[in-house]
């Protein structure tokens, strides 16, 4: 389990562009995203497996496409309960949220009829800062609950 990609962009409701890495603060998100501030959707992840289903008809797909923040491999996301601790480098995640209601003018779903992000895609709070780098390993720590 690990990151392929880490993406940001400065306004809401756009896509997201591949950066080299982002840096996450505790109970902001990540530093120059937009949608970093004190709320429950931080971070995104999705997983590349979930964008792959939608390859053949949009084979140039790039990361950041689903305005995702942390594009994943090797993990079901959608899968994980609310409330999941996630170790990504030294960085340290609650999943808040699994998927979201799709705009109805996400470019994505105009050409292909669909939107992964809406089933897979999952949101998440800081817990920890840090860096996160392509490459990092992703660890599941268990649940809110339990790490109390």
């Amino acid at each position: 389990m690990k990151v392929l990609a880490t993406c940001i962009s400065e306004k809401k409701g756009t896509k997201k562009r591949p950066v080299p890495s982002i840096t996450l603060e505790a109970n902001y998100g990540i530093l120059g995203d937009a949608h970093a501030g004190n709320w429950h959707r931080q971070v995104s992840l999705l997983p590349t497996e979930s964008v792959d289903t939608l390859r053949d008809k949009l084979p140039d797909l790039k990361p950041g496409d689903f305005a995702e923040n942390i594009l994943t491999e090797g993990i079901s996301l959608k899968d994980l309960p609310i409330g999941t601790i996630l170790q990504i480098g030294t960085t340290v995640l609650e999943i808040t949220q699994i998927g979201k209601k799709c705009h109805n003018d996400c470019e994505i779903k105009q050409i292909t009829g669909q939107c992964v992000m809406p089933t897979d895609g999952v949101f998440a709070k800081v817990i920890k800062g840090g860096v996160i780098r392509p490459g990092d390993t992703i660890t599941i720590r268990g649940t809110q609950h339990e790490a109390d």
